[in-house]
This record gives structure tokens, C-alpha cells and sequence, in this order.
């Protein structure tokens, strides 16, 4: 291939990586700001909010290994090809929803896109370029993922106040088109890895099955209750599916999450940090915009552009921070950044109520502010730690494991924290009601109000005095609920802050962790 053309194929492969990435992305940072405008629209309760960003999640964590994978196996491009196809038709589907039900399953859908295409962008990026323009190229990419993850929240609070939140969904629409387009006219097929070894479908199932048991148990388990047969029998199977995943990953010649790895003390370290920090993100990212809207007073504009300065702080720092791991070592950034962090979420669970985004620079900014130095400090030494604890040829793998394991913190920490601030907020207000004396049809009706966490109505036909009595219990039950949250965040954040003190060592480059190091 001449060397103008083959230029001409690296931009082709860079824009079509870009685009397929930023649907991502912007999907799902927009979501989070336009999900007070879609509980109001399709009557979503609290549970099938939870489930519109948890099962995303859900298929995506269960799932990206297995895509990985596939790519490596019958062909990249082809595998990138296919995720953003069914990605693209999921969030027009997704844009169409009547209900509730519909969008729900459109979003498993989605992740189930996602998953196929989200390990293929970066492994194209790194097969099509040579060596001297790949950390170029990783850069581009990695600086448009970034833009287009803060103009994401911006995008989603404009469309939402518009009363077009649909337009989340419809932006992936040109985006995967042009993607598309680009891989089938510009980019060249890759040659699947001919190498005999199969696909752990086995594994794929039984992740997928463990961990959607589990997060029915926790997030419907406030509807149903805890002690229901149809609850119990979720964590069962959860927890059946899960041990016989780990059995079959341990006797599999070719498992999709090789156990050996974590026998390296730094690399389960990080793994576990990872586990406790993102899940506290993640949750704190789920209830922020529901607080503010439904809560706080904000407009959906205003609510999407209170954690710009935390991804300015983030991009700001990395950098910085990645300079700083190689000269000292992780440790001290993985330790001090999620202290922070940790700082950050307790100063947002003072916020005091407010009628609007007038009071966010005295409320929930200086907590941002914390938040994003925090994370700006952890994350590049955390990936650096991850790619660098396993010997060279484990790199993907190590990648793989890493991101797999952000997503199911996400999808542990929504489902989780999610069936307890619908427990802690029913109990907040009923125990407030008692003395309002509702008769018991009328306190039934509020009872399934609850279930809507901060889009709880009062129910009609009260009077007077129980209405007003009823509309400030919502409200300062929800923001009760909310600071709740946060200080558990703030635990898990510094949990992973000791965890990495005990568990993260400097990795020696003479002797990186490899099977053959390993006892049989």
C-alpha cells in the first residue's frame, strides 16, 4: 500500500472510531440529565429508572469481553461493524419508545451494541497504525471521547428542557451512519485469528444470567420485598450462575476471564479499586441529576452543566498525573485521589436546598471541585497500573478485565444503592405521614407514589393541609435520600483509597507477572 493511501486509510479508521465511540459516550452522559424528563413522560417508577441505565450496564459488563473476543476471532472490523449496526438501530428504537417497557428493552439492546463495538475501537486504531503514529492517534481519540463525554450532559439538559429528550437517543442516528459508511468504504477487512481456539459462550451466559438475577433481586426488590419468593429465587440463581461461571472460566483452556491473572497481587488491587470507585461514580452520577431537577430546582440546562468543571478537571490533570505515577509510582496518586474524591461527595451531601442553580456555587461546586481533582489525580496512574502489572502479552486482556470491571461496579452500585434509597425514602415519608391522618385507601395510593422516588405526586382528593404536609416530605425526603447516597459513595471512594495502600506495589520491569511465572 502506497503511503499516501495508506494515510488516507488511518484518517478514514481514526473518523470512523470517533464516531462510533462518541455514540457512546454522549448517549450515555446525556441520558442521565434527560431521565427526569423521560419518568415524567412515559411514567417511569423509581425501579424502571434504575433499570434504563443498569441494564445498559448490565449487557455491556456482561458482555465486552466476549466482543473483544469475537473481533479477534472472526475479524475487527467486522465485529465493529455489526455493535454499531445494532447500536445505531437500538437508539432509533429507543427514540420511538411508548413506554417504558419499550425503552427498557431498547437499552438492552443497546448494551448489547455497545459491547461489540466499544473493544474494537481502539483494537483498530492500534492494528492500522504503525507504532510511530499510534500514541497520536490513541490521543485524538482519547481527546474527542473526552469532548464529546462533556458535551453530553449539555446536549442532554437543552434537549430535555426542549421537551425533546428523544434527541438523546436520534443523535446516534447520523453518527452510526457515518461510521458505518466510513468502515465499508475506507477501511479494510482484517483476517480473523485462525488459531483453533474457541469462544466462551459458556462464560458469556453465565455472567449475563448472574448478573441479571442479581440486579432483578436488588432493584425490584423494594417492589416485591426482600423476603418474596420471586426475589430469593433471583439471588439464587445469581449466585449459582455466578460460582458456576467461575468453575467453568477455571477449567476452560481458553476462558474469557483467565482467574491466573489475579493471582498478581497489583493487578487485583487495581481491579478492586476500580470496583469500589466507579461504582460510587456511577451512582453518584445516576442520582445527581434527579436531585437537582426534581429537587433542587434546577432546569435540565442548568443541571447538565454543573459537572463540566469535574471533566475539565479531569482532562486538566491526567496528564499531569500520569507524569507524576511514572516518577513515584501509582500508590500515592491511587491513595490521595480517591480520598479526595471521597472529600468531594460528604461537601455535596451538606448541600442545603436551594430553589434553583443560583446556589450552586456555595452548594454542590466546591464537592465538584474535590470530585474532579480527585479523579484527575487517579485515573492515569490507575490505567497504568492495570496495563502495566501483567506481562506485556496480557496487555488486552488486562484491558479487557479492567473496563469489564467498570461497568459492573456501575451496574452493582445502581442496583444497590438504587433498592436502598427507595426503601430509605418510602420510610422517610410514611414515617412523616403518620400524622397526617390519611384513611388506608389514601395511604395505599401515596405508598405507590413512593416507588417514584423524586417524581413522587401527592395523590389527588387529600386535603388541603396533607397535600402541602405531603409535597415537603417528597421533596426533603428525596434530598435526605440523596445525601444518604453520597456518604456512601464517600465510604466506597475511600475503601478503594485503602486499598490501594495495602494492595498497589510499582510493578518491576525486569520481572512483570506472566502465566509461566505461575505453579501449575
Amino acid at each position: 500500500m502506497s503511503p499516501n493511501r495508506e494515510k488516507s486509510t488511518e484518517r478514514w479508521v481514526l473518523a470512523a472510531t470517533v464516531l462510533a465511540s462518541s455514540m457512546a459516550f454522549i448517549d450515555q452522559s446525556a441520558l442521565t440529565i434527560a431521565l427526569p424528563a423521560i419518568q415524567s413522560d412515559l411514567h417511569a417508577t423509581g425501579s424502571q429508572l434504575l433499570w434504563f441505565v443498569g441494564g445498559y450496564t448490565l449487557m455491556l459488563a456482561a458482555l465486552i469481553l466476549l466482543g473483544g473476543t469475537l473481533g479477534d476471532r472472526i475479524g475487527r472490523r467486522r465485529v465493529f461493524f455489526f455493535g454499531i449496526l445494532v447500536f445505531t438501530a437500538a437508539s432509533t428504537a429507543c427514540a420511538a419508545a411508548p413506554s417504558a417497557g419499550f425503552l427498557l428493552v431498547g437499552r438492552l439492546v443497546q448494551g448489547i451494541g455497545g459491547a461489540m463495538m466499544i473493544p474494537g475501537s481502539l483494537s483498530i486504531i492500534s492494528t492500522v497504525f504503525p507504532a510511530e503514529r499510534r500514541g497520536r492517534a490513541i490521543g485524538t481519540w482519547s481527546a474527542a471521547t473526552t469532548l464529546t463525554t462533556a458535551g453530553g450532559p449539555i446536549i442532554g439538559g437543552v434537549l430535555a428542557q426542549a421537551g425533546l429528550w428523544r434527541g438523546v437517543f436520534l443523535i446516534n442516528l447520523p453518527l452510526g451512519l457515518a461510521a458505518m459508511a466510513a468502515l465499508l468504504s475506507r477501511v479494510p477487512d482484517d483476517a480473523p485469528r485462525a488459531d483453533g481456539k474457541g469462544i466462551d459462550l459458556a462464560g458469556s451466559a453465565l455472567i449475563t444470567l448472574s448478573l441479571a438475577a442479581l440486579a432483578f433481586g436488588f432493584i425490584d426488590g423494594p417492589n416485591f420485598g426482600f423476603g418474596s419468593a420471586s426475589v430469593i429465587a433471583a439471588f439464587v440463581i445469581g449466585a449459582a450462575a455466578l460460582a458456576l461461571f467461575i468453575l467453568v472460566e477455571h477449567l476452560k483452556p481458553e476462558p474469557m476471564v483467565p482467574l491466573a491473572v489475579f493471582r498478581n497481587i497489583t493487578f487485583t488491587g487495581a481491579n478492586l479499586l476500580t470496583l469500589f470507585l466507579y461504582g460510587a461514580l456511577s451512582a453518584f452520577s445516576f442520582f445527581l441529576p434527579l436531585a437537582l431537577v426534581q429537587a433542587q430546582g434546577y432546569s435540565e440546562s442548568a443541571a447538565g452543566l454543573t459537572m463540566l468543571p469535574f471533566v475539565v478537571l479531569l482532562a486538566g490533570l491526567s496528564r499531569w498525573a500520569g507524569r507524576l505515577s511514572d516518577r513515584i509510582g501509582p500508590r500515592v496518586p491511587l491513595v490521595v485521589g480517591p480520598l479526595l474524591v471521597g472529600a468531594g461527595f460528604l461537601v455535596c451531601s451538606t448541600a442545603a436546598p436551594t430553589l434553583g442553580a443560583a446556589g450552586y456555587w456555595s452548594t454542590y461546586f466546591p464537592g465538584i471541585i474535590l470530585f474532579g481533582v480527585g479523579m484527575g489525580v487517579t485515573v492515569a496512574p490507575l490505567t497504568t497500573t492495570v496495563m502495566t502489572a501483567l506481562d506485556r502479552g496480557l496487555t488486552g486482556t488486562a484491558s479487557g478485565i479492567n473496563n469489564a470491571v467498570s461497568r459492573l461496579a456501575g451496574v452493582l452500585a445502581v442496583a444497590i444503592l438504587g433498592a436502598l434509597a427507595i426503601l430509605h425514602f418510602t420510610g422517610y415519608v410514611l414515617e412523616g405521614a403518620s400524622g397526617a391522618g390519611l384513611t388506608s385507601s389514601e395511604h395505599a395510593r401515596l405508598v405507590g407514589q413512593l416507588r417514584n422516588l423524586g417524581n413522587a405526586q401527592v395523590p389527588r382528593g387529600l386535603p388541603a393541609a396533607s397535600t402541602e404536609t405531603l409535597a415537603r416530605l417528597f421533596r426533603a425526603g428525596f434530598l435526605d435520600t440523596f445525601r444518604l447516597v453520597l456518604r456512601i459513595c464517600a465510604a466506597l471512594s475511600w475503601a478503594s483509597a485503602l486499598l490501594a495502600a495495602l494492595l498497589v506495589r510499582r510493578p518491576r520491569p525486569e520481572a512483570p507477572f506472566s502465566y509461566d511465572d505461575q505453579p501449575a
